[in-house]
């Protein structure tokens, strides 16, 4: 078994409606990806320095023991989700949530997180440590919403990836095609272009664009037979397309920064987009170190 087999689904627990979302669809992630499950529950406040708090906070029994009650309850709640097999293991950390999991990710398989709640508009709002980690990360991290749509019991629905023939987007792709694989649905592949493109006609533009999301697609599709594939090439702006395909969708993998970004770069304005406009579970890819 590979060491990316065994790496942990990390997700963060901390009572709310949004982290027992995030609960749920990393209890069943992991049983797919027959890993172990970390559950981690952060006492130190997200909003202050950890260098700022004081010793009576970090040594606070109450708080150590409030926590470890709650992940007790979410160990209980996952193995009733995903099967009495599923390895898990929790840990109560007196840091702030965002540094814990950050931590916790250079290690992991993915982090999984749920937004803080719902807007007005009907749709998630990220909290701070959704926002660092999808900035930060050091694994792909997937951003659940509230209620979770993969818990409902839906008709089968595809993945929704963003292929733009950047690193990361390649490494959406994979994702894409492996989660779609193990979940036996297919994915829907989106390509965009502007008229703006000062490279030629816009059918000339068109072309390359198809070329290339075939040429990005290639070989998961060669690994992946049992994955079909409706390639979505359009002229478009990226996020745009993305979210309203993401409308049919179940799950949507995007990069955390396309062509136009660089090793380093936290989140790009694609990425960010879709974050904040799908109420669909979203997937970002991050470079590992």
């Amino acid at each position: 078994m590979t060491a990316r087999t065994r790496a942990p689904v990390v997700v963060g627990i901390d009572g709310s409606s949004g982290s027992m979302a995030a609960l749920w669809w990393a209890a069943r992630a992991a049983a797919r990806h027959r890993a172990p499950l970390h559950l981690v529950s952060a006492v130190g406040s997200p909003g202050e320095p950890d260098h700022d708090q004081g010793t009576a906070a970090l040594d606070d029994g109450t708080l150590r023991a409030d926590a470890a009650t709650l992940l007790s309850t979410a160990r209980d709640l996952a193995r009733d989700r995903a099967g009495a097999e599923l390895d898990i293991v929790c840990t109560v950390a007196d840091e702030r949530p965002d540094t814990v999991l950050i931590g916790c990710s250079k290690d992991a398989r993915m982090v999984v997180a749920g937004v803080r709640g719902v807007g007005a508009v009907g749709r998630g709002v990220l909290g701070s440590v959704c926002t660092s980690l999808a900035r930060h990360a050091h694994c792909p991290v997937a951003v659940i919403p509230a209620p979770d749509s993969g818990v409902a019991d839906l008709p089968p629905r595809p993945i929704v990836v963003g292929v733009d023939g950047s690193a990361c987007g390649a490494d959406a792709v994979q994702i894409a095609f492996e989660e779609a694989s193990r979940r036996s649905v297919g994915i829907v592949a989106v390509t965009t272009w502007s008229e703006l493109s000062p490279h030629g006609s816009r059918a000339a533009v068109h072309a390359r664009a198809r070329a290339l999301q075939a040429q990005s697609l290639a070989e998961q599709a060669e690994w992946y037979p049992d994955v079909p594939v409706t390639q979505v090439v359009v002229e478009d702006r990226p996020a745009r397309r993305i979210l309203a395909e993401a409308d049919r969708a179940q799950l949507v993998v995007v990069g955390s920064h396309g062509r136009g970004g660089f090793a380093g770069m936290t989140l790009g304005s694609v990425g960010q987009a879709v974050l904040h406009g799908t109420q669909v579970p979203v997937i970002v890819t991050r470079p590992r170190d």
